[in-house]
């Protein structure tokens, strides 16, 4: 009996969200409008990391594990500052996370990339974060009375752009699972890898996230 027409019927939805299939128009659209929107420096982006840079790093070369840092600095910046958004938070997250990944360098076993790793650390200093009360709750500060950053012209583009306000009213778990897939271009098993959960778990964020991010776009007329 032939099979063919009959694989998907009936799939589950999220199993079906895992199967390879053509990326759809406003998908990418999404895709290439995160990318605008997050405006993060690229460099050092699918570099390796030199073997003797490792060993180095490893046995706790300041030099070396700076090298390492400066291949992934920007990527983990913009994943920091786009679930805190704060930058003074996501300098105290990148500093705590930065310690924690020189001080746990030589127990990496590279079941995983190293970049995965990193994210991974950072994502749950994210985390740990926002479990926090923010400064201004602490401190009885009111909002309006904070000195506001000047911001750059990445950050002018972002404040114009609708999907940026929609991406901030997704839950940080969303948040941060279009930004490790869509923005960052992780697969599932590594996004599912950061984030400590299943590939399955990734494709049903994705979707509600999506959902949301694919009317901003629409309203914006994208």
């Amino acid at each position: 009996m032939a099979l063919t027409g009959t694989l998907t019927h009936d799939v589950h939805p999220v199993a079906a969200a895992l199967l390879p299939s053509p990326v759809p128009p406003w998908l990418a659209r999404l895709q290439f409008w995160l990318g605008l929107v997050l405006a993060a420096p690229v460099a050092g982006r699918g570099e390796e990391i030199d073997d003797l840079v490792m060993a180095r790093a490893r046995r706790g070369d300041h030099q070396a594990f700076g090298e390492i840092v400066g291949c992934y600095d920007e990527r983990l910046r913009a994943l920091a500052y786009r679930l805190l958004d704060d930058r003074d938070r996501m300098d105290d997250v990148l500093q705590e996370a930065y310690v924690k990944a020189y001080r746990w360098l030589p127990q990496f076993k590279g079941t995983s990339a190293l970049g995965t790793w990193l994210y991974r650390i950072t994502y749950n200093a994210c985390m740990d974060e926002l479990r926090r009360p923010s400064r201004a709750v602490l401190a009885g500060e009111d909002d309006v009375d904070r000195p506001s950053l000047e911001p750059g012209p990445g950050e002018v583009a972002v404040q114009r752009c609708s999907l940026a306000a929609a991406l901030k009213t997704l839950p940080a778990d969303q948040r941060a699972a279009v930004l490790l897939v869509d923005a960052e271009g992780l697969d599932y098993a590594a996004a599912a890898d950061v984030l400590g959960v299943r590939a399955g778990t990734v494709a049903s964020r994705l979707s509600r996230a999506r959902a949301v991010l694919r009317r901003a776009l629409e309203v914006d007329g994208a």
